[in-house]
C-alpha cells in the first residue's frame, strides 16, 4: 500500500465507551477516509468497529482484534431537496438537531437515541417513535475484503434492532427528509427529549437500553399474547430487579432496562454479572429468553 496512506495504529489505547469502564484495544486506528478504512480492513478483516460507543461494554481483559474508531469520517451534507448525506461518524443526536433547524422532518423520531450514523444504521436503532430506516434511502458500505459499494436501503434485510448489513460496515447514510416549518420540527424533538428525560436515567453513567424488547412465543397473562413484542423493562421491573447490583453496577430504579455504574468502582465483569442475574429472574419469571441490546466486545 502507498505509504502516504498509511493509516496510524495507537497500542494499548482507551476504548471510549458511555459506560465508561472495561479493557483497552491492544491497536486501534482512527482513519480519516475510506482509503485509510479499507487499509484498515486489510490489515484485520475480524476489525471491530467503534462508534459513539453507547451500547457497547468492553470486558476487563480487552480486545486483540483492530479497533477502528469512524469519529474522523463525519462529514454530513443536508440539500435543499431534503436529501440529507452523513458518514458513518458523525453524531445522530447532532444531526437531529441540524435538520430540525433546517426544517426538515424524519430524523426527529430518533431524538434522544445515542448513536453514531453507522451505528444507527448497523443496528437499526430506534424507539417507540421511529427507527433508522423509516427515512433510509441508500447505504454505502465496505465488506470484510474491502470491497466498497452503494445500495438502496431496501436492499437490506432490516428488523428490529438489526440493519441486515451482514457484517458489512457502514461508510456513509443518506435520508430522504421532508420539508417542515422548523419550529414545529423543533418542538417535537423537544416533546421526545421530555419524555425520554422523565422515564430514563439519561444523567447517569450507563448505555441504552441493555436488553431487547422480546417477542413472546406464548400467551402471559397480563402481559401479552404469543406474537406480541413485550417491553423488557417491564419484565424487568416485574422480575424483582430494579435495583439488583452486582460490585459497582446496578439496574437503574427509573428504568429496568438499564444498567448504572459507579466509574470508581465498578468493573466490566460486574455489569456482565449482572446481566446474567437479571436474565435468570426473568426466565425463571415468564420463561422469556432476554436478548442483549449492548454488545459486549473482548476477552471475559
Amino acid at each position: 500500500m502507498p505509504e502516504a496512506l498509511q493509516v496510524d495504529i495507537e497500542r494499548d489505547a482507551a476504548i471510549e465507551t458511555w459506560f465508561g469502564i472495561g479493557g483497552r484495544a491492544d491497536r486501534l486506528a482512527r482513519p480519516t477516509s475510506v482509503e485509510e478504512l479499507r487499509q484498515c480492513v486489510a490489515l484485520d478483516p475480524d476489525l471491530k468497529v467503534l462508534g459513539e460507543g453507547a451500547n457497547l461494554l468492553v470486558a476487563d481483559g480487552g480486545v486483540r482484534e483492530l479497533v477502528v474508531s469512524m469519529e474522523r469520517l463525519n462529514a454530513v451534507s443536508i440539500g435543499d431537496d431534503g436529501l440529507v448525506r452523513a458518514q458513518a461518524g458523525a453524531d445522530l443526536m447532532r444531526l437531529i438537531n441540524d435538520t430540525a433547524r433546517a426544517g426538515l422532518s424524519g430524523l426527529h423520531t430518533l431524538a434522544g437515541v445515542p448513536a453514531s450514523i453507522g451505528g444507527a444504521v448497523a443496528m437499526n436503532a430506534g424507539g417507540a417513535f421511529g427507527n433508522t430506516f423509516d427515512h433510509l434511502r441508500e447505504v454505502t458500505t465496505i465488506d470484510r475484503r474491502g470491497n466498497v459499494r452503494t445500495d438502496p436501503a431496501s436492499a437490506f434485510d432490516a428488523r428490529y434492532r438489526d440493519g441486515g448489513l451482514d457484517g458489512r460496515i457502514v461508510v456513509e447514510a443518506v435520508f430522504q427528509l421532508t420539508g417542515d416549518d422548523p419550529k414545529e420540527v423543533r418542538r417535537r424533538v423537544k416533546d421526545i427529549m421530555a419524555k425520554k428525560k422523565a422515564s430514563q436515567p439519561l444523567a447517569a453513567d450507563c448505555a441504552g437500553c441493555v436488553f431487547k424488547n422480546p417477542t413472546l412465543s406464548t400467551d402471559l397473562q397480563g402481559i401479552g399474547e404469543a406474537g406480541q413484542r413485550v417491553s423488557a423493562g417491564m419484565l424487568i421491573d416485574r422480575a424483582g430487579c430494579k435495583g439488583l447490583t452486582r460490585g459497582g453496577a446496578s439496574v437503574s430504579e427509573r428504568h429496568a432496562n438499564f444498567v448504572v455504574v459507579d466509574k470508581q468502582t465498578a468493573r466490566a465483569s460486574d455489569v456482565i454479572e449482572l446481566i446474567d442475574a437479571v436474565r435468570q429472574r426473568v426466565d425463571a419469571a415468564f420463561g422469556v429468553a432476554l436478548e442483549t441490546e449492548v454488545v459486549i466486545w473482548g476477552e471475559r
